[in-house]
């Protein structure tokens, strides 16, 4: 059974809580896109936690982590990661790592910091991690494979004729120092010699667990909206953020994906640029941030306050259908406590129309919020277990958006623990 834990919207949704905690149930967690640009706060029993590269998995001794092939592998960045969880007596975790798996390199990071300084206001709002020129890599098929740490020749020779290409642009137009081969085929080396324990074909181990009936979970980074194809382009991340592309990042058959949990914030927030059609701003969005998430609503990884809004019913309902939602996990519910009114944006009017259908970008970019405002319930909601004990108009508030979505919320998140979630079954279960 293969389970995908995805965002609905901009990232940031909550899916390490998640997948903490749906994790307890699974054998084997793979993360299959993205890299180290973004991050899932967890907190459990051993403390608080930022991962980048480490599935949300990890905490449990019973699981198998996986870096799939679609990700990007920063090996120094997963070697800290791991040493900052074992460090705070958490176990060592079982880790595999795909022999496809592509790794993120010093100069794409470089690269990264490089173009956002000459686009200059022009830029994308890049975490500078490297993402987006290692993914240019990748398709231009000038990437280093895990696999080929392995192979001394093929090694040697392309560092040489990557360094060339790499090496014009440095000089023409960026104007900064050269690469130098010599120094790049040493740190490849110290790469090889720290991965070469971990490095399996997880394609092969993963059809080899599914057919023993172990139950595999896929955890997805940032959301829908990030989506190169189907997301804000250009404000997107540079691989694909949907469930479907789970099977393709780690290496599995597509139907195998039975159950696809769709994670959705109570209230919207994004950090990077890009339209965001509900954000708030000034003393309004400020409350809402200090108070949001656990510790606040500041980047995992970046520690960039996030950009705020209320609930997007146009953006979360596109989202969820191209993730293929089976389920909704709704987080962060108990933050809205403190609110008299909610306001939930349920349209969206672009040149004088309203529509509930999400545009592409250009339109996006026009698109004016129309709100619908609900009643709040005034009261702290956490510690709750039973779904008809919320206020009664916390449910409506629940009630009100899954009928908007047309997608069923049957998991309700109270709290930053991994106990505080209340089950639900939702009258949309097919």
């Amino acid at each position: 059974m293969v389970k995908a834990v995805v965002g609905a919207n901009w990232g940031d949704e909550g899916k390490g809580k998640i997948t903490d905690m749906l994790a307890k149930e699974a054998d084997i967690i793979v993360r299959f896109q993205g890299g180290a640009n973004a991050g899932h706060t967890i907190v459990n029993d051993y403390g608080k936690f930022a991962l980048h590269t480490l599935p949300s998995g990890v905490f449990y001794g019973h699981t198998t982590s996986v870096i799939g092939n679609g990700v990007a592998l920063n090996i120094p960045v997963l070697f800290n990661e791991i040493k900052s969880i074992t460090e705070r007596n958490v176990p060592m975790p079982r880790i595999l790592v795909s022999d496809r798996a592509q790794m993120v390199m010093p100069y794409h990071i470089l690269f990264d910091q490089y173009e956002e300084e000459r686009l200059g206001g022009k830029s994308f709002g890049s975490t500078k991690s490297g993402i987006a020129p290692f993914y240019s890599d990748k398709y231009a098929k000038i990437g280093f494979q895990v696999s080929e740490l392995f192979d001394e020749e093929l090694l040697q020779e392309k560092v040489v004729r990557i360094c060339e290409m790499k090496n014009v642009l440095l000089e023409h137009l960026y104007h900064k120092p050269l690469i130098d081969p010599k120094e790049l085929l040493e740190t490849l080396h110290e790469y090889r010699d720290m991965i070469a324990p971990y490095v399996c074909d997880v394609s092969l181990f993963l059809d080899k667990a599914l057919k023993e009936g172990k139950t595999v979970l896929l955890e997805g980074q940032l959301g829908t909206l990030k989506d190169p194809d189907h997301g804000i382009y250009p404000m997107v991340t540079s691989s694909s953020t949907l469930a479907a592309y789970g099977a393709i990042g780690a290496g599995i058959a597509p139907y195998e994906i039975k159950q696809i949990v769709t994670v959705c914030k109570a209230y919207s927030s994004a950090v990077g640029a890009g339209a965001f059609v509900s954000e708030i701003f000034g003393d309004e969005a400020q409350e809402l941030r200090v108070r949001g998430g656990d510790g606040g609503e500041f980047g995992a990884t970046t520690g960039r306050p996030r950009r705020m809004g209320w609930f997007d019913c146009v953006a979360s309902k596109y989202g969820c259908r191209m993730q293929g939602t089976t389920d909704v996990a709704f987080t962060v519910l108990d933050v809205l406590g403190y609110l008299d009114e909610i306001p939930v944006c349920t349209g969206y009017e672009i040149d004088g129309e309203v529509t509930t259908e999400f545009p592409v970008t250009h339109l996006l970019e026009k698109a004016k919020p129309v709100l619908t405002t609900l009643p709040g319930w005034k009261c702290d909601i956490r510690g709750i277990k039973k779904y008809e004990d919320l206020p009664e108009n916390c449910r409506k508030y629940v009630e009100f958006i899954e009928e908007q979505i047309g997608y069923p919320i049957t998991m309700v998140s109270n709290g930053p623990g991994r106990d505080d979630i209340i089950y639900r079954k939702s009258p949309l279960q097919k």
